[in-house]
């Protein structure tokens, strides 16, 4: 039989390491959005500059 302290301590690490991966996750997905502003806002500069309608149409 597992003891309460036990199944406690197990229940902790499990929410702990679950909650680690999603802090990391999320990170990750503010990066690439970041990332990929600053993609599309080259872009539009680039077009800017070689007046391309069909590029600043998005």
């Amino acid at each position: 039989m597992v003891s309460g302290k036990r199944l406690a301590d197990f229940g902790y690490r499990t929410f702990t390491t679950s909650m680690m991966l999603l802090t990391g996750y999320g990170g990750y997905l503010c990066v690439m959005r970041g990332y990929r502003y600053m993609e599309k806002q080259k872009q539009l500069k680039l077009a800017a500059e070689n007046q391309d309608p069909e590029v600043m149409k998005d």
